[in-house]
Protein backbone atom coordinates (compact mmCIF):
# COMPACT_ATOMS: atom_id res chain seq x y z
CA UNK A 1 0.00 0.00 0.00
CA UNK A 2 1.42 3.30 -0.93
CA UNK A 3 1.25 5.51 2.42
CA UNK A 4 2.03 8.70 0.58
CA UNK A 5 -0.78 11.27 0.39
CA UNK A 6 0.12 13.46 -2.30
CA UNK A 7 3.25 13.49 -4.89
CA UNK A 8 6.42 15.65 -4.14
CA UNK A 9 8.16 17.92 -6.56
CA UNK A 10 11.05 15.91 -6.14
CA UNK A 11 8.92 12.98 -8.32
CA UNK A 12 11.34 12.75 -10.79
CA UNK A 13 8.54 10.25 -13.03
CA UNK A 14 6.78 13.69 -13.76
CA UNK A 15 7.81 14.62 -17.11
CA UNK A 16 7.27 18.42 -16.72
CA UNK A 17 7.87 19.32 -20.48
CA UNK A 18 4.23 17.27 -21.50
CA UNK A 19 1.13 18.36 -20.41
CA UNK A 20 -0.42 16.32 -17.15
CA UNK A 21 -3.87 16.75 -18.96
CA UNK A 22 -4.53 17.91 -22.60
CA UNK A 23 -7.67 18.38 -25.08
CA UNK A 24 -6.93 18.56 -28.55
CA UNK A 25 -9.82 19.63 -31.04
CA UNK A 26 -12.94 19.19 -29.19
CA UNK A 27 -16.21 19.98 -30.07
CA UNK A 28 -19.57 18.81 -27.97
CA UNK A 29 -22.98 20.05 -29.06
CA UNK A 30 -26.22 19.99 -27.40
CA UNK A 31 -29.02 19.84 -29.91
CA UNK A 32 -28.07 22.59 -32.42
CA UNK A 33 -26.58 24.58 -30.12
CA UNK A 34 -22.41 24.29 -30.31
CA UNK A 35 -20.75 24.65 -26.69
CA UNK A 36 -17.48 24.27 -27.49
CA UNK A 37 -15.63 24.36 -31.02
CA UNK A 38 -12.41 22.72 -31.41
CA UNK A 39 -10.51 23.65 -27.87
CA UNK A 40 -7.66 23.35 -27.04
CA UNK A 41 -6.48 23.10 -23.32
CA UNK A 42 -3.28 21.98 -21.18
CA UNK A 43 -2.15 22.00 -17.55
CA UNK A 44 1.12 20.81 -16.45
CA UNK A 45 2.25 18.91 -13.05
CA UNK A 46 2.80 21.91 -10.68
CA UNK A 47 1.05 24.21 -12.13
CA UNK A 48 -2.36 26.35 -11.73
CA UNK A 49 -4.37 27.29 -14.47
CA UNK A 50 -7.09 29.58 -14.10
CA UNK A 51 -10.27 29.03 -16.66
CA UNK A 52 -12.33 32.37 -17.21
CA UNK A 53 -14.94 33.46 -19.15
CA UNK A 54 -18.50 35.18 -19.12
CA UNK A 55 -21.20 32.93 -18.58
CA UNK A 56 -22.30 30.52 -21.10
CA UNK A 57 -18.90 30.73 -22.42
CA UNK A 58 -18.02 27.24 -22.63
CA UNK A 59 -16.27 26.74 -19.05
CA UNK A 60 -18.28 24.58 -17.38
CA UNK A 61 -18.93 22.26 -20.32
CA UNK A 62 -15.60 21.86 -20.80
CA UNK A 63 -14.54 20.95 -17.27
CA UNK A 64 -17.74 18.44 -17.47
CA UNK A 65 -15.56 17.17 -20.35
CA UNK A 66 -12.37 17.26 -18.26
CA UNK A 67 -14.73 15.11 -15.26
CA UNK A 68 -16.08 12.75 -17.70
CA UNK A 69 -19.61 14.46 -16.98
CA UNK A 70 -20.02 14.91 -20.97
CA UNK A 71 -18.49 12.92 -23.61
CA UNK A 72 -17.31 15.16 -26.54
CA UNK A 73 -19.04 14.79 -29.49
CA UNK A 74 -14.86 14.60 -31.36
CA UNK A 75 -11.40 15.45 -30.22
CA UNK A 76 -8.73 14.03 -28.34
CA UNK A 77 -7.72 13.71 -24.44
CA UNK A 78 -4.56 12.61 -23.47
CA UNK A 79 -2.77 11.77 -19.78
CA UNK A 80 0.85 12.52 -19.55
CA UNK A 81 1.39 12.28 -23.70
CA UNK A 82 -0.92 9.23 -23.92
CA UNK A 83 -4.16 9.25 -25.41
CA UNK A 84 -7.28 8.07 -22.84
CA UNK A 85 -10.72 7.86 -23.21
CA UNK A 86 -13.02 9.00 -20.87
CA UNK A 87 -16.76 8.14 -20.84
CA UNK A 88 -17.79 8.46 -17.01
CA UNK A 89 -16.49 10.74 -14.10
CA UNK A 90 -15.58 7.17 -12.63
CA UNK A 91 -13.04 6.62 -15.68
CA UNK A 92 -11.78 10.43 -14.60
CA UNK A 93 -10.98 8.98 -11.29
CA UNK A 94 -9.16 6.15 -12.36
CA UNK A 95 -7.25 8.06 -14.74
CA UNK A 96 -6.22 11.08 -11.69
CA UNK A 97 -8.60 13.65 -12.26
CA UNK A 98 -11.08 14.79 -9.75
CA UNK A 99 -13.37 17.70 -9.35
CA UNK A 100 -14.92 20.05 -6.08
CA UNK A 101 -17.71 21.53 -7.22
CA UNK A 102 -19.29 24.48 -5.53
CA UNK A 103 -21.34 22.16 -3.54
CA UNK A 104 -18.78 20.61 -2.26
CA UNK A 105 -20.89 16.82 -1.79
CA UNK A 106 -20.29 17.02 1.83
CA UNK A 107 -22.57 15.08 4.69
CA UNK A 108 -23.55 18.21 7.17
CA UNK A 109 -24.14 15.61 9.76
CA UNK A 110 -21.03 13.58 9.46
CA UNK A 111 -17.89 14.29 10.79
CA UNK A 112 -14.69 14.86 8.87
CA UNK A 113 -12.97 11.75 8.90
CA UNK A 114 -16.69 10.01 7.72
CA UNK A 115 -16.41 12.49 4.98
CA UNK A 116 -12.97 11.68 3.75
CA UNK A 117 -13.98 8.38 3.64
CA UNK A 118 -17.32 8.23 2.68
CA UNK A 119 -17.68 5.26 0.31
CA UNK A 120 -14.05 3.91 0.28
CA UNK A 121 -14.24 3.70 3.89
CA UNK A 122 -10.95 1.28 5.48
CA UNK A 123 -11.69 -1.88 7.29
CA UNK A 124 -9.10 -4.47 9.19
CA UNK A 125 -9.93 -8.07 9.52
CA UNK A 126 -11.40 -9.10 13.08
CA UNK A 127 -11.93 -12.99 12.44
CA UNK A 128 -9.11 -13.01 9.09
CA UNK A 129 -11.40 -14.20 5.99
CA UNK A 130 -14.21 -14.20 8.13
CA UNK A 131 -15.16 -10.77 9.69
CA UNK A 132 -14.01 -7.41 9.16
CA UNK A 133 -14.99 -4.10 10.73
CA UNK A 134 -14.04 -0.58 9.89
CA UNK A 135 -10.72 0.81 10.74
CA UNK A 136 -11.21 3.74 12.60
CA UNK A 137 -8.01 4.55 13.90
CA UNK A 138 -6.29 4.25 10.68
CA UNK A 139 -9.21 6.73 9.04
CA UNK A 140 -8.50 9.02 11.51
CA UNK A 141 -4.73 8.88 11.27
CA UNK A 142 -4.85 9.68 7.28
CA UNK A 143 -7.40 11.80 7.78
CA UNK A 144 -4.49 13.82 9.79
CA UNK A 145 -2.10 13.27 7.75
CA UNK A 146 -3.15 14.84 4.33
CA UNK A 147 -4.76 18.09 6.33
CA UNK A 148 -1.62 18.32 7.76
CA UNK A 149 0.09 18.07 4.20
CA UNK A 150 -2.34 20.65 2.98
CA UNK A 151 -1.77 22.70 6.11
CA UNK A 152 -5.81 22.93 6.87
CA UNK A 153 -6.36 23.71 9.92
CA UNK A 154 -9.40 22.66 12.02
CA UNK A 155 -10.26 21.84 15.67
CA UNK A 156 -10.61 18.85 15.25
CA UNK A 157 -11.18 16.01 12.55
CA UNK A 158 -14.14 14.59 14.61
CA UNK A 159 -16.30 18.06 14.33
CA UNK A 160 -19.14 17.50 12.30
CA UNK A 161 -18.63 19.16 9.09
CA UNK A 162 -21.68 21.58 9.58
CA UNK A 163 -19.88 23.05 12.69
CA UNK A 164 -16.90 24.45 10.45
CA UNK A 165 -16.77 27.67 7.97
CA UNK A 166 -16.56 27.88 4.56
CA UNK A 167 -13.51 27.98 3.76
CA UNK A 168 -12.65 24.53 6.34
CA UNK A 169 -15.80 22.92 4.35
CA UNK A 170 -13.82 23.64 1.28
CA UNK A 171 -10.72 22.43 2.21
CA UNK A 172 -12.38 19.37 3.33
CA UNK A 173 -13.89 18.90 0.10
CA UNK A 174 -10.50 19.06 -1.71
CA UNK A 175 -8.92 16.88 0.94
CA UNK A 176 -11.19 14.59 0.28
CA UNK A 177 -10.30 14.04 -2.78
CA UNK A 178 -6.52 14.18 -2.47
CA UNK A 179 -7.05 10.76 -0.75
CA UNK A 180 -7.28 9.03 -4.34
CA UNK A 181 -4.05 10.61 -4.97
CA UNK A 182 -4.98 12.60 -8.10
CA UNK A 183 -3.33 14.28 -10.88
CA UNK A 184 -5.23 16.51 -11.71
CA UNK A 185 -7.63 18.57 -9.37
CA UNK A 186 -10.41 20.75 -10.86
CA UNK A 187 -11.60 23.37 -8.25
CA UNK A 188 -15.15 25.14 -9.51
CA UNK A 189 -15.24 28.49 -8.28
CA UNK A 190 -13.38 27.60 -5.11
CA UNK A 191 -13.76 31.31 -2.81
CA UNK A 192 -17.61 31.65 -4.21
CA UNK A 193 -19.41 33.15 -1.50
CA UNK A 194 -16.70 33.33 1.02
CA UNK A 195 -15.61 35.82 2.86
CA UNK A 196 -11.94 37.29 3.18
CA UNK A 197 -10.22 35.05 5.47
CA UNK A 198 -11.56 32.21 4.22
CA UNK A 199 -11.03 33.20 0.81
CA UNK A 200 -7.20 33.70 2.10
CA UNK A 201 -7.58 29.77 3.47
CA UNK A 202 -8.35 28.56 -0.11
CA UNK A 203 -6.26 30.24 -1.59
CA UNK A 204 -3.23 29.14 0.26
CA UNK A 205 -4.69 25.50 0.11
CA UNK A 206 -4.68 25.77 -3.73
CA UNK A 207 -0.90 27.06 -3.71
CA UNK A 208 -0.59 24.28 -1.55
CA UNK A 209 -1.50 21.71 -3.71
CA UNK A 210 0.80 23.60 -6.36
CA UNK A 211 3.94 22.76 -4.54
CA UNK A 212 3.20 19.80 -4.02
CA UNK A 213 3.62 19.17 -7.99
CA UNK A 214 -0.62 18.51 -9.11
CA UNK A 215 -2.17 20.50 -11.91
CA UNK A 216 -4.37 22.95 -10.97
CA UNK A 217 -7.33 24.07 -12.72
CA UNK A 218 -9.44 27.11 -11.13
CA UNK A 219 -12.45 28.03 -12.94
CA UNK A 220 -13.74 31.24 -11.41
CA UNK A 221 -14.88 34.55 -12.32
CA UNK A 222 -12.80 36.39 -9.40
CA UNK A 223 -9.80 38.06 -11.75
CA UNK A 224 -8.32 38.95 -8.15
CA UNK A 225 -8.06 35.31 -6.97
CA UNK A 226 -6.83 34.32 -10.72
CA UNK A 227 -3.93 37.06 -10.55
CA UNK A 228 -3.13 35.66 -7.07
CA UNK A 229 -2.92 32.22 -7.61
CA UNK A 230 -2.14 31.10 -11.17
CA UNK A 231 0.41 31.04 -13.10
CA UNK A 232 -1.59 31.25 -16.80
CA UNK A 233 -4.84 32.08 -17.50
CA UNK A 234 -6.96 30.37 -20.46
CA UNK A 235 -10.15 32.91 -21.64
CA UNK A 236 -13.42 31.03 -23.04
CA UNK A 237 -15.38 32.73 -25.45
CA UNK A 238 -18.13 31.85 -27.64
CA UNK A 239 -17.63 28.03 -26.60
CA UNK A 240 -13.95 28.48 -28.18
CA UNK A 241 -10.05 29.11 -26.40
CA UNK A 242 -10.23 32.94 -27.76
CA UNK A 243 -6.97 33.91 -25.20
CA UNK A 244 -4.07 32.93 -23.36
CA UNK A 245 -2.32 35.11 -20.70
CA UNK A 246 0.87 34.69 -18.54
CA UNK A 247 -0.41 36.20 -15.16
CA UNK A 248 3.01 37.48 -14.37
CA UNK A 249 2.63 39.59 -17.55
CA UNK A 250 -0.96 40.21 -17.87
CA UNK A 251 -3.16 42.79 -16.61
CA UNK A 252 -6.33 42.41 -15.75
CA UNK A 253 -7.62 44.74 -18.03
CA UNK A 254 -6.44 42.60 -21.13
CA UNK A 255 -7.75 39.84 -19.27
CA UNK A 256 -11.37 41.33 -19.18
CA UNK A 257 -11.12 42.44 -22.87
CA UNK A 258 -10.35 38.96 -24.11
CA UNK A 259 -13.61 38.09 -22.11
CA UNK A 260 -15.84 40.57 -23.44
CA UNK A 261 -14.92 40.59 -27.14
CA UNK A 262 -12.49 43.80 -27.04
CA UNK A 263 -9.38 41.87 -27.69
CA UNK A 264 -8.48 38.47 -28.93
CA UNK A 265 -4.62 36.85 -28.14
CA UNK A 266 -4.43 33.22 -29.69
CA UNK A 267 -7.60 32.23 -31.42
CA UNK A 268 -9.56 35.07 -32.82
CA UNK A 269 -13.51 33.81 -33.53
CA UNK A 270 -14.84 35.25 -36.98
CA UNK A 271 -16.23 38.89 -37.18
CA UNK A 272 -19.89 37.76 -37.35
CA UNK A 273 -19.25 36.30 -33.84
CA UNK A 274 -17.60 39.42 -32.06
CA UNK A 275 -20.05 41.58 -29.92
Amino acid sequence: MNNSVLPTQSDTSVDRSIPRLQLRKINKSFGGVQALKNVDFEVYAGEVVGLVGDNGAGKSTLVKTMSGAYVPDSGEILIDGSPVTISSPQDATRLGIETVYQDLALCDNLDVVANLWLGREAYRWVIPGVLKALDETEMERRTIEVLRTLDVKIPSVRRPVAALSGGQRQCIAVAKTILRQPKVVLLDEPTAALGVAQTRQVLNLIMRLKQQGLAVVVISHNLHDVFEVCDRTIVMRLGQRSATFDIKNSTSEQVVAAITGAEYRDAPVSSSEMI
